[in-house]
């Protein structure tokens, strides 16, 4: 059975038994039985297992070459047999230099993903997505860094991105890439999953989460997603608050709402109303 927990302000919660875990620490990022919380510590399950110096810890992915931690001014730490090792590697990755942010402030790992073939893929919010095939010992750029990704999902032979101008795809690993945009009412996205082989997208109009809204990619066109879920979301469904796992999808909201859906984005139910604010959302069985 699949369990929908979300991190909020004070403790990450599971969804249906209202279950309160890490009670009282800030969750601000989830995956699986991995989370971070207050940006300055790594858990498993309810086990703080590293402390994290430097910049505050932004996203968190468990890997066979390690638990990967993105940093705010863009950084990229390790966690290894109970080491936590900045990835050296990654602050020498090429086009570096020209990452940025559009207020003028240092630019951030958004998000990361890993592919079935163990490729590593790196979101820098704004600095493209970075590709490693070699554990992370080394660093290509793909996508053009101004397509401002907020969120890098490797599905299969495929990789998909939320970029502020709809989804972009691509089939060879970031080489090349096609955006989306057909049946969109606006092309700003946050968030992308997967469910049951369809490809999910939040969209709004930009960063204020105006007419915000989840589609749902068939035949090469999105189709909005409608029943079950409000006319608008009141903001955005952002970063790493969409999350799937087989043919359920989650949403998490700013208001502390959960939607879920078992048939791949087709129906929704409301799965829990008055939570805290969500930062984080992810699917575990």
């Amino acid at each position: 059975m699949t369990s929908v927990l979300v991190g909020t302000p004070t403790g990450r919660v599971r969804v249906g038994d209202g279950v309160v875990e890490l009670e009282g620490e800030p969750v601000t990022a989830l995956a699986g039985e991995w989370a971070l919380t207050g940006g300055r510590a790594l858990w498993r399950g309810t086990e703080r297992v590293a402390d994290l110096d430097g910049p505050a810890a932004t996203c968190v992915l468990p890997t066979s070459a390690g638990v990967f931690v993105g940093t705010e001014e863009a950084h990229l730490l390790r966690f290894v047999d109970g080491v936590v090792e900045q990835v050296v590697s990654f602050d020498e990755a090429e086009g570096r230099d020209g990452w940025y942010t559009p207020w003028g402030a240092p630019p951030d790992v958004r998000s990361l993903s890993a592919a079935p073939d163990g490729s590593l893929y790196v979101n820098v919010h704004v600095g493209g997505i970075l590709r490693s095939t070699d554990g992370g010992r080394s660093w290509r750029p793909t996508i053009d860094v101004d397509s401002d990704v907020h969120q890098v999902t490797a599905a299969g032979d495929e990789l998909l991105a939320a970029t502020a101008y709809g989804l972009a795809r691509s089939a060879d690993g970031g080489r090349e890439w096609r955006f989306v945009t057909a049946g969109l009412h606006a092309t700003y996205s946050r968030a992308v999953a997967v469910a049951g082989g369809s490809v999910l997208i939040s969209v709004s109009r930009g960063p204020g989460g105006e007419e915000s809204a989840l589609y749902r990619l068939v035949d090469g066109a999105f189709e909005r997603c409608r029943r079950g879920l409000p006319e608008w979301f009141g903001g955005n469904v952002d970063t790493a608050c969409l999350a799937a796992s087989g043919d359920t999808v989650a949403a998490g909201t700013g208001d502390g709402s959960v939607y879920v859906s078992t048939d791949a984005g087709r129906s929704w139910e409301v799965a829990a109303t008055g939570l805290d604010r969500i930062s984080a959302l992810t699917l575990a069985t």
